[in-house]
């Protein structure tokens, strides 16, 4: 089993939006293999607790106008790592400190990566049932 295409359109609009939010160090990974609970892990760094603020609104606001708003989120108050679970898809926003700290990407090495590119399209394709070629 793979990550389903809604799954992977939705964390390319969060990672468009963490982006423009200019979260550093974007990484997905397809963790549907290993979990049973999401389909895909999305990190992203941020530089200070106000960065990390921002970049978890822009993503809950760009999910949130494609229909889909997190069923959890987790470590809001202190804005060093926040976990925003929107079941197919879970974010991690993290400042640079925890992030090295708690090395995630050494954890999920052995997922998939997911390429993180062409974000408008793939929401399209999915809203239209159009089938990806690159799976």
């Amino acid at each position: 089993m793979t990550a389903t295409d809604h799954a992977i359109a939705l964390t390319r609009v969060a990672a468009r939006a963490a982006s423009d939010k200019l979260g550093d160090d974007l990484v997905a990974f397809d963790v549907s293999e290993a979990l049973a609970i999401t389909d895909v892990f999305l990190i992203v760094s941020a530089s200070n607790d106000r960065q990390v603020g921002a970049i978890v609104d822009a993503v809950e606001e760009a999910l949130l106008a494609q229909g889909t708003k997190p069923a959890r989120r987790e470590g809001h108050g202190e804005n060093r790592w926040v976990l925003l679970d929107f079941i197919d898809v879970v974010v991690h926003v993290m400042h640079s400190e925890e992030r090295a700290l708690y090395a995630l990407e050494r954890l999920w090495r052995d997922c998939p990566p997911i390429a993180l590119d062409d974000a408008e399209t793939d929401l399209a394709e999915a809203a239209a049932g159009t089938p990806r070629t690159d799976s």
